[in-house]
């Protein structure tokens, strides 16, 4: 079987989550079990909207969603979110 690609449809899009932070800013680590959800992620895959929605999110854009968004499936031992536009907040953007 060769690779596995993933296509959304429509106005949904693939992210890969980005790690839980794992220590807070003073040093201290964090369990498992305290650790938030990741709700920032990397994204994957764009569907081609449709015709009331455009799709505003491209492939490698880093965005924040909310917390209980999405659908999780792991492909090839791989976490991925397939989720709609709509349940993203905000593109994150570097700015110098």
């Amino acid at each position: 079987m060769g690779k596995i690609v993933l296509k959304p449809l429509a106005d949904r899009i693939v992210v890969e989550p980005l790690p839980a932070e794992t220590k807070t800013a003073s040093g201290l680590y964090i369990p498992d079990t305290a650790q938030e959800k990741p709700q920032k992620g990397k994204v994957i895959a764009v569907g081609s909207g449709t015709k009331d929605e455009e799709m505003k999110v491209k492939v490698g854009d880093l965005v924040l969603y909310s917390k209980y968004a999405g659908t999780e499936v792991t492909v090839e031992n791989v976490k991925y979110l397939i989720m709609r536009q709509s349940d993203v907040l905000a593109i994150i953007e570097e700015t110098n």
